[in-house]
C-alpha cells in the first residue's frame, strides 16, 4: 500500500482521501431549561456578582481586595503581603490543584460546568445572543440570509452588548490591581489622557480576550486551549461521575409518536438530536464520554423534558458512573479519592500555620562587604552590618534589637525603631566587644528584634582577628 501526502490530505491507494485540517464548524445552541440549568444559575451569578462587588468593597481607608503592584503590596481583607511572602502562593496553588483533583475524581468535571470563568462568561454571551438574533432556528436563518438591514441591526446590536459587557469585565479585572473607585471616576469622566498607560492598555487587553474567549472562540477555549480537558481523564474511574447515556435502555433507536410506547425491540431514545443541539461543544454524549464534554447537564436536561412528552422516565440520560451503567456498586470512598482529599487537607493545614506564623516583621542583616572587621584604639573590635527592617502589617510598630548570644558581644548603634505600616527600613548596625573575650575568628551571632508579643530571631557572623584568636587558643 503506498501513501504520499497531498496539501492538506493523506492520498492511501484504495482509500478515500482524508482532510487532515478540519475547518470549525459554528455550533449554534438551542436554549433550555430544567433542574440542572437552574442550579447553574445559583453557582454561576454568586460568583460572577462576587466578581464584579469585591473590587468596591472598603476595608477601613483602603480597598478590600488591591494587588498593588508598584508598591508591592497585596491586601486581602486585613492582611497585606509582600513579595518576600510570594512562597504562600505555592501553598495555594497547592492546595487548589489537589482540591481539584479531589473533584474530579469524585463528580467528574463540575468545576468546568458550574463555575469555570469561561463557562460563566459563555453562557452571558450566549444569553445576550440569543435575546438579540432569536431562537437557535431563527439565528441560523441569520446566518444564511443575506446582509441587509435586519441582519445588521441584529448583529450590531448583540456585538455592541458584547464589547459593552467585555469592557465591564476588563475595568473590573484591572480594579484588582489599581483603585477601582479612581479608575471608573476617571473613565466616566472621560479623563482618559489623565490615566496610566498600562492601565489603560490593560484595561482594552482583558475586553478584547473576553470578547474573542466568550464571543467567537467559545467552545475552543475548553477543547482546545484549556490543559484540564488533556489530562481530567487520568484522574477519573469508573465510579466517578459523569454525565452519560444509558445505551441499554435507550438502543436501539426509533421515532414515535407522543404519548406511544416504544415497539418492541426499540429503546427509548427516539433519536430527536436535543440532546446535540443544546450542547455548548457540540458533541454527541450517546457517543459514550468524550474529553470534550464539560458536564454542565444541557443534555440531560433536554433528554428528560423530551422523555416527559412523551411519557417516559427521565434519565435516559443522567449523572452517572460507568460501574452503575453496568449495574454494579458505586465506591464513593475509593483509595485515590481519599488520598487527594487527605493531601488537600495536609496541605491546607501547613498553609493554614504558616499564616497564622507569619511574621509581621521581615528582618535581614547584611555584613558590610567592605571591611572584615575595624579594631579601634581602645582595644575593642567592631563589625559593621545593614540592618533591613520592613513592617508588614498595617499598623506602626515599635522594635527593639538585642543579642541573644553571644552574651559578651554589644550593640554599639541604635536598638530602638519605629516602623510605619509598609516602611522599609535600611538602619547601620555596629556590634562590638573586646578583643580578648572574642574566643574564636569566626562567631555566630544570633539577634532578636522584639515586636510584642513575639520575638523574631536572625542569625549572622562576628569575624575577630585571627592572630589574637589564635593567640588565646
Amino acid at each position: 500500500m503506498n501513501a504520499k501526502p497531498s496539501g492538506t490530505q493523506l492520498e492511501i491507494e484504495g482509500f478515500t482521501p482524508v482532510d487532515l485540517y478540519q475547518k470549525r464548524e459554528k455550533i449554534i445552541t438551542r436554549h433550555v431549561g430544567g433542574r440542572f440549568q437552574r442550579l447553574r444559575f445559583y453557582t454561576g451569578w454568586p460568583l460572577l456578582v462576587g466578581y464584579l462587588a469585591t473590587p468596591w468593597l472598603m476595608w477601613g481607608e483602603r480597598q478590600a481586595v488591591l494587588f498593588d503592584l508598584p508598591a508591592r503590596q497585596f491586601h486581602i481583607l486585613g492582611l497585606s503581603f509582600w513579595p518576600q511572602d510570594l512562597w504562600l502562593l505555592g501553598w495555594l496553588l497547592m492546595i487548589s490543584a489537589f482540591a481539584l483533583f479531589t473533584v474530579t475524581n469524585v463528580v467528574g468535571r463540575l468545576w468546568c460546568g458550574y463555575t469555570c470563568p469561561q463557562t460563566v462568561w459563555t453562557a452571558i454571551f450566549m444569553w445576550i445572543e440569543q435575546k438579540t438574533e432569536g431562537t437557535r432556528n431563527q439565528r441560523i436563518r441569520l446566518d444564511r440570509m443575506p446582509m441587509n438591514f435586519e441582519k445588521l441591526r441584529k448583529r450590531g446590536t448583540k456585538h455592541a452588548l458584547w464589547l459593552g459587557w467585555a469592557a465591564i469585565t476588563g475595568v473590573t479585572f484591572v480594579g484588582y490591581f489599581t483603585p477601582i473607585r479612581e479608575l471608573t471616576w476617571q473613565i466616566a469622566t472621560f479623563e482618559i489622557a489623565t490615566l496610566n498607560g498600562w492601565i489603560i492598555f490593560w484595561s482594552l487587553f482583558f475586553t478584547a480576550a473576553t470578547y474573542i474567549n466568550a464571543g467567537w472562540m467559545r467552545e475552543q477555549v475548553c477543547l482546545y486551549m484549556c490543559p484540564y480537558a488533556r489530562f481530567q481523564s487520568a484522574m477519573i474511574d469508573r465510579d466517578t461521575l459523569i454525565v452519560s447515556y444509558d445505551p441499554a435502555r435507550g438502543e436501539p433507536r426509533g421515532s414515535r409518536k407522543r404519548g406511544q410506547d416504544a415497539p418492541d425491540q426499540q429503546g427509548d431514545c427516539i433519536d430527536c438530536q436535543m440532546c446535540v443541539q443544546v450542547c455548548p461543544t457540540g458533541i454527541d454524549i450517546r457517543d459514550g464520554l468524550q474529553y470534550q464534554c464539560i458536564g454542565c447537564a444541557h443534555c440531560i436536561d433536554a433528554c428528560n423534558e423530551v422523555m416527559t412528552k412523551m411519557g417516559s422516565s427521565e434519565d435516559l440520560i443522567s449523572y452517572t458512573t460507568l460501574n452503575a451503567l453496568d449495574g454494579g456498586k458505586v465506591r464513593w470512598l475509593r483509595p485515590r479519592s481519599a488520598g487527594y482529599a487527605l493531601v488537600c487537607l495536609l496541605i491546607a493545614l501547613g498553609f493554614a500555620g504558616a499564616l497564622v506564623m507569619r511574621s509581621p516583621m521581615d528582618l535581614d542583616i547584611l555584613r558590610d562587604r567592605g571591611s572584615l572587621y575595624v579594631e579601634r584604639d581602645n582595644g575593642s573590635v567592631v563589625n559593621e552590618y545593614q540592618l533591613k527592617l520592613m513592617n508588614k502589617s498595617t499598623q506602626p510598630g515599635e522594635y527593639q534589637l538585642r543579642v541573644v548570644s553571644p552574651a559578651w558581644l554589644e550593640i554599639d548603634s541604635a536598638t530602638r525603631f519605629s516602623v510605619a505600616p509598609g516602611e522599609l527600613l535600611d538602619i547601620p548596625l555596629t556590634l562590638a566587644t573586646q578583643a580578648a573575650q572574642a574566643t574564636t575568628a569566626v562567631t555566630i551571632v544570633e539577634l532578636c528584634l522584639v515586636t510584642t508579643p513575639r520575638c523574631i530571631r536572625e542569625e549572622t557572623r562576628f569575624i575577630a582577628p585571627q592572630s589574637t584568636a589564635v593567640g588565646r587558643s
